[in-house]
């Protein structure tokens, strides 16, 4: 594992919040040389621990979508039945998330669907489908109350 430092933190922060960041401004943030500063993000990139920059798109503007999150059980639980609707959810495009969950539950989907109606009908699909659902639970987004990317407090190293 990586040791990091506050100045590796306060970086990870920094540019968890705005990846378009100048080296210069980034720099002037952690209270460091321009130089030293480039130095530590390349190696943070290096090391795996920044994989990337990203644009958060804003696809409400491009194609309105009616986010829905559903909890599902399935009938059988073996690494087979996990397998095969994992497999279903990796090649459905309108899931955009999906954790395996314990308590009771096995998963939790995000779809981003054009419609209710649609969403609904993707479901019955895969309900005939051999995936194995046992049941599910559908809800309905009514408004997103928060989403922010997680950001790296400075001070949980020290």
């Amino acid at each position: 594992m990586m040791k990091l430092d506050r100045f590796d933190l306060k970086i990870l922060d920094i540019l968890s919040r705005d990846g378009r960041i100048t080296k210069s401004k980034l720099a002037e943030a952690i209270n460091l040389s321009v130089s030293p500063c480039w130095e530590r993000v390349k190696r943070l990139e290096k090391a795996g621990v920044i994989e990337g920059y990203t644009a958060r798109i804003n696809a409400e503007v491009l194609v309105p979508r009616n986010p829905v999150w559903v909890q599902i059980e399935l009938k059988q639980h073996n690494a087979e039945s996990f397998a095969r609707f994992e497999a279903l959810v990796m090649q459905t495009p309108e899931v955009t998330e999906c954790v395996a969950v314990g308590g009771g539950v096995d998963y939790l989907v995000k779809f981003e669907a054009r419609t209710i109606d649609s969403y609904q009908r993707l479901m019955d699909k895969w309900l005939v489908s051999e995936v194995g659902i046992e049941r599910y639970f559908t809800y309905i987004v009514t408004k997103t109350v928060k989403h922010q990317p997680i950001g790296i407090d400075p001070s949980a190293a020290l």
